[in-house]
């Protein structure tokens, strides 16, 4: 579904991400894990057109997105999540799950059906007594939550997210687990996961990519990463019990 073969991004003389191949494949959980800086959020800032890359080539389903404007591949079926959640402030927490309905992929919804299925994905990611709450006023969890609906509303069929279970408390990080999974098991979206916290993508994801210093380190089952003596040395600092 996606894909990028000897991805190179540099800012100025320093290299981001230098000959990275990868793939995700449709209908599966991928994790993408490394050290702060290993340029695993560069890499989601190249798939979804925030940059461009300095070489290399982008597909998705077999389409060259490398060129594509953020909206653009937003429309082809690429939604993200970002790292730091910026919702709209002075909107209700409807209100902003409602402009992915309005803008994203091939939508020319009237603003009923888009309260509508705005609604349905609140339910989804359990915000639905929030629904009128502003964005300013939820919780750091509830507006993880509410990235996540925004993202789904834009109807992708992959999507990008971006350390969700980051600042989570053990209860919270089981259900956003729990969600990432039915992302995939009940809407049928295929997920690319970058994550810190090692208990959720470890426990989640199907195959796991690992980027040292923007380039490709390992790549395999969570037990295979967990005991790849490579991984372990660049970041895990001692072998991870799956």
């Amino acid at each position: 579904m996606l894909e990028g073969n000897k991805v190179t991004k540099y800012f100025g003389g320093l290299p981001a991400l230098r000959d990275v191949d990868f793939l995700v494949r449709e209908k599966e959980i991928a994790g993408l894990i490394g050290p702060n800086g290993a340029g695993k959020t560069t890499l989601f800032n190249l798939v979804s057109g925030i940059y461009r890359p300095t070489s290399g080539v982008l597909k998705f389903n077999g389409e060259d997105i490398a060129r594509l404007k953020p909206h653009e591949i937003c429309q082809l079926g690429i939604g993200r999540t970002f790292q730091i959640v910026i919702p709209f402030m002075e909107m209700t927490a409807l209100e902003n799950a409602m402009v992915g309905l309005l803008y994203g992929k091939g939508r020319t919804t009237g603003m009923r059906e888009a309260r509508s299925e705005a609604l349905r994905y609140l339910d989804f990611v359990g915000l639905s007594e929030r629904k009128n709450v502003s964005a300013k006023s939820l919780t750091i969890a509830d507006r993880k939550m509410l990235e996540m609906a925004r993202a789904l509303s834009t109807n992708p069929k992959i999507i990008l997210l971006d350390e969700v279970v980051a600042g989570l408390n053990p209860t919270e990080t089981l259900q956003a687990m729990n969600l990432v999974r039915r992302i995939r098991d009940e809407l049928g979206i295929t997920v690319f996961w970058v994550e810190h916290v090692m208990k959720a993508v470890m426990g989640v994801a199907e195959r796991v990519m690992v980027l040292h210093h923007g380039e490709k380190i390992a790549e395999g089952s969570p037990k295979e990463i967990a005991e790849n003596r490579t991984v372990i040395d660049a970041y895990l600092g001692e072998k991870y019990i799956i």
